[in-house]
This record gives structure tokens, C-alpha cells and sequence, in this order.
């Protein structure tokens, strides 16, 4: 395992963390950028750096400083719509920390990096001490999220279990602080 910095971004590491986002979203995700959801990517200082209870961490490779993976949590909860309505009401904005765009380079997976993120994200939550959940959701369609984020938190709402309701087949998670 290399030794990866993870750390708070700062001003200097908003232009690798965007550019990390973009390449995922990108290669990784069918839909690519669409601005209704995916906002906080061209801005993420604006959406992580600059609220008091965001955050937004990166990974950086040991061998050139790189940002090679990223992390945010912001205290939104799952909108209604796209999300169902139960979801928003059960992880409301304020109480919920969201995790967002926990995503790592292609060359840098299976090393940990995403789990130690989390951790950190997770550390994040239960000190600022006004979130009462960790809420995230992810899409199954890409290789190894689902799995990955099973094995951290439990399934609150599986979409691909509402036919005809017109969800997105998106898996909706919740995971322990650990206060």
C-alpha cells in the first residue's frame, strides 16, 4: 500500500479534485455531467471548502502530490423528487450528513483509499455533532460501488424494488457514525 496523503482540501487542490470528479463522472456513470446534479463539481470549494459543517477531502499521490481520489459531505439530504419522498423526509437537510463524490482513480483502486476516506468523512460527521445520520446513494450500474458500499452501511431503499414508480434503479444507504 502506498502511503497516501489524505487530507482537507485546500484552495490549491479544488483544480485536481475537479478534474478527478469530471473524469468519473465521465467514464464511470452513463450520464456523464448534467448540471442539476452534478453542480458541485465546477464549484466545489462554493459546496465543501467554504460551509463550516462541508467538507471535502482528497487523496494525494505519494509519488508526484497528485489529487488521485476525493470525498465530500455536505449537510443536504436527499431531495424529493428525484428522490422518494419517504428518503427526504427520514434524512432531512441539517440532521443528514450526505457523502458525495467519494471516487478514486482507476489506478489507484483497490488499495483502501475509498474506505479511509469514509472513515474520515464518517470521523467528520460525528465531531461536528448536529448530524444525527450518514446518508449516501449510489448508482449499481457502476462496477463495485454497490458492493463496496454494502459493506459499509446498511440498504434504506433499494429503487430497483419500486416498479413503475419511476426511480432510477438507485441503491440509498445509511451508515453508522460511530460515536
Amino acid at each position: 500500500m502506498l502511503d497516501y496523503c489524505i487530507r482537507a482540501a485546500g484552495p490549491d487542490d479544488v483544480d485536481g479534485a475537479r478534474a478527478v470528479m469530471l473524469d468519473t463522472v465521465y467514464r464511470d456513470f452513463a450520464t456523464g455531467y448534467v448540471p442539476r446534479w452534478h453542480a458541485d463539481i465546477i464549484d466545489p470549494a462554493a459546496a465543501y471548502l467554504a460551509p463550516a459543517r462541508h467538507t471535502l477531502l482528497v487523496a494525494l499521490d505519494p509519488a508526484d502530490g497528485a489529487v488521485v481520489a476525493t470525498a465530500a459531505l455536505d449537510s443536504r439530504g436527499p431531495a424529493h423528487p428525484p428522490n422518494p419522498r419517504a428518503l427526504a423526509e427520514r434524512y432531512p437537510s441539517g440532521g443528514t450528513a450526505q457523502l458525495r463524490r467519494v471516487y478514486v482513480r482507476p489506478g489507484h483502486r483497490r488499495r483502501g483509499l475509498a474506505r479511509r476516506l469514509v472513515a474520515e468523512l464518517l470521523a467528520f460527521a460525528a465531531a461536528d455533532g448536529g448530524y444525527r445520520a450518514a446518508y449516501l446513494h449510489t448508482d449499481p450500474a457502476v462496477p463495485g460501488a454497490e458492493a463496496f458500499w454494502r459493506s459499509l452501511g446498511k440498504v434504506v431503499h433499494d429503487e430497483r424494488d419500486d416498479p413503475g414508480r419511476g426511480g432510477h434503479g438507485i441503491v440509498h444507504f445509511e451508515l453508522a457514525m460511530g460515536r
